[in-house]
């Protein structure tokens, strides 16, 4: 009576329980880092002084920090080559290709749990993996051998039935969720796709559902491993990581939703959220300045031969800009030899190196109040790197349609699409993999001016008091707290630079004023935190001496990252009481370290009164704030043994 995500959760478990809310852990068997995380994941694990990762396999991907206009991200990527060679660790080169693309065509395995520092993690999910994204030090600890602890979720049965329609994608199944579900539809949940449905949909395409249910806030998302997973890893000349796996046919769900794939039509999110989906037909005609078809999600062979086959022999229309961004070395190899890149760059499309690029605001930034349509998975304001860019989220289809015409376009419109015949087998060319030496004892780890030790954080006080700095709404995002960019993500290796930029799109004085008064407490809406799994998001502020943040609710991962960093997450009790703070007022919350092992805590506000405020943290949670962090308990468990 399991599904498929109970029984890899089960046969992973290490500790606590499976009841719905309760704190478990679980083994992880791979994790992947990339180089905007990854650097500070590497310098975590040193700290706790371990030696070589005790996992089955860690990868290190650079994807993310490509662009080099300054000494900062080649030296983070000579630091990040010479740490995986020191400690045991796969590292992928710069130019092989993004993270989750190239884990889901070289390393990951059905049956199998996979951490990485990365929001859209759970990619490898359409593998049959249990996939999960996290933060950097969460990594670092399953790097180091230790259990990964989440909140047991619900898992949602998702239907499938029929087959997609003509110019119909996958895009516009994660679409469809995203417009009936939200942003904040899948916190606490793994969604587990089944139903006759799944026969239409190839691995590269249930990809792009399981890396955009991030946007959905899920746990994870994942298929089952069957025939086109065995078709898949034949490609790659791996068939032996086969195995089969699905749920029981009798398998009990919290909710079930039925999806008919034959009912589905071309949809696009409209700016400035993932979940502001409309159907494509009824914003048709809207000129567009910017096509972008690339990224984690839709990056694939076949999404990138499906764009060449609609632009072969036309121009991209005169007031629009094509860029194109292939997922993987790989896929950029195949395209050629099939002549899809010479097809796309015969239209007009700009080719960009196999990175993450635009979708991180990392090159190609749109003109100013420009539209652009990206087949990538976030449009937050200001992500793309131009702070009033339109940037709306379409599947590739739509996108090479509208990059013709120059104005949104319903692909259906462009009569009887090609058939894309994909690969038997790939040519495998893993020479952009480095294996670490089986003697790493002489290996120097290499570290340019721009790294700078990790800030030591020292345990909780028993009063805390602040002032309130910042007072937020809903829905803020991790690209909100610490925005990413070519300007931003260079500073990963350090956190008092990056700290000045915390928060810079929402009040640029925001650094200052904390510093100026010796920190403080945030306050914010629901679904506080959404978006990537940036560890910065927390660190920074910490940094800058945020004690506690107080929200209506939070993203799971940067909650955790919250209590990382050791600050205190706590929660209203209503609507009316967040409506009551005001920002500058000063809140103080008394015998803390007795308070904090129950459910309620008693806070004054100067200027709002007496509140009590929500503590939902576990016990393992609120020892981590005690001690001031994660990073001082790893170091004291690791002393011990």
């Amino acid at each position: 009576m399991s599904s498929l995500a109970v029984k890899i959760l089960s046969s992973h478990m290490v500790d606590g329980s499976m009841k719905k809310g309760e704190m478990m852990s679980i083994k992880i068997d791979q994790t992947l880092t990339q180089d905007a995380t990854g650097t500070m994941a590497y310098l975590q694990m040193e700290a706790m002084e371990v030696d070589k990762v005790k996992t089955d396999l860690s990868v290190s991907y650079v994807d993310h920090n490509t662009l080099q206009v300054g000494f900062e991200n080649a030296d983070d990527h000579r630091y990040l080559q010479s740490v995986a060679m020191r400690h045991g660790v796969v590292f992928s080169r710069a130019g092989n290709g993004i993270c989750h693309q190239v884990h889901l065509e070289r390393f990951g395995v059905p049956g199998k749990t996979l951490l990485g520092s990365d929001s859209h993690t759970p990619t490898g999910g359409a593998l049959g993996m249990l996939a999960i994204g996290a933060g950097g030090l969460d990594v670092a600890l399953a790097m180091a051998g230790m259990a990964f602890w989440l909140p047991a979720p619900e898992v949602v049965k998702v239907h499938l039935t029929g087959e997609l329609s003509p110019w119909v994608a996958a895009k516009d199944v994660i679409l469809e969720l995203l417009r009936r579900l939200s942003c904040k539809g899948g916190v606490g949940r793994i969604f587990e796709y089944s139903g006759p449905g799944l026969a239409c949909l190839s691995v590269p395409e249930r990809g792009t559902i399981t890396n955009m249910g991030a946007e959905l806030g899920a746990t994870t998302s994942l298929f089952p491993s069957d025939e086109e997973t065995l078709r898949f890893l034949r490609s790659q000349g791996r068939e032996a990581d086969y195995v089969p796996l699905c749920a029981d046919d009798d398998a009990v769900y919290d909710d079930v939703i039925e999806l008919d794939l034959s009912s589905l039509e071309p949809m696009i999110a409209l700016p400035h959220m993932p979940d502001q989906v409309v159907p494509v037909r009824e914003v048709a005609g809207f000129p567009v300045d910017q096509v972008f078809i690339g990224s984690c999600t839709n990056s694939s062979y076949l999404d990138l031969m499906k764009a060449a086959s609609i632009l072969d022999g036309k121009t991209v229309a005169e007031g629009t800009s094509l860029c194109v961004a292939p997922g993987s070395r790989q896929v950029m190899t195949a395209i050629a030899e099939n002549h899809g890149l010479a097809q796309l760059i015969r239209s007009g499309a700009r080719i960009l190196e196999c990175a993450c690029g635009p979708c991180v605001g990392v090159g190609q930034a749109p003109c100013s109040g420009g539209v652009s349509l990206r087949t990538s998975n976030r449009n937050f304001l200001g992500r793309s790197g131009t702070a009033d860019g339109k940037v709306h989220l379409v599947s590739v289809e739509t996108a090479a349609a509208s990059a013709l015409t120059g104005v949104i376009t319903d692909p259906r419109t462009l009569g009887e699409p090609r058939k894309i015949a994909v690969p038997e087998r790939f040519e495998i060319d893993d020479r952009m993999v480095i294996w670490p030496p089986e003697d790493r004892s002489s290996v120097e780890v290499l570290r340019g001016p721009n790294i700078k030790p990790l800030p030591v954080f020292p345990p909780m006080g028993d009063v805390l008091k602040g002032e309130v700095l910042l007072k937020v709404g809903d829905n803020i995002t991790t690209d909100h707290i610490m925005p990413a960019g070519a300007k931003v993500l260079p500073l990963r290796s350090n956190i008092p630079a990056i700290s000045k930029h915390c928060y810079a799109t929402v009040d640029p004085s925001f650094p200052e004023r904390a510093v100026a008064a010796g920190g403080g407490v945030i306050v914010g809406g629901r679904n506080y935190g959404q978006g990537s799994s940036r560890e910065h998001a927390a660190l920074a502020p910490q940094y800058l001496g945020i004690k506690a943040v107080i929200a209506l609710s939070y993203a799971r991962i940067h909650r955790q990252n919250l209590i990382n960093s050791g600050i205190l997450p706590l929660l209203f009790q209503s609507q009316e009481d967040y409506e009551r703070v005001k920002q500058g007022e000063v809140v103080t919350i008394d015998n803390l370290m007795n308070q904090i092992d129950g459910e309620r805590i008693s806070a004054t506000f100067d200027l709002s009164g007496d509140m009590t405020l929500i503590n939902d943290l576990s016990k393992r949670q609120r020892d981590t704030i005690k001690a001031g962090g994660t990073l001082n308990v790893a170091r004291a468990a690791l002393m011990d043994d």
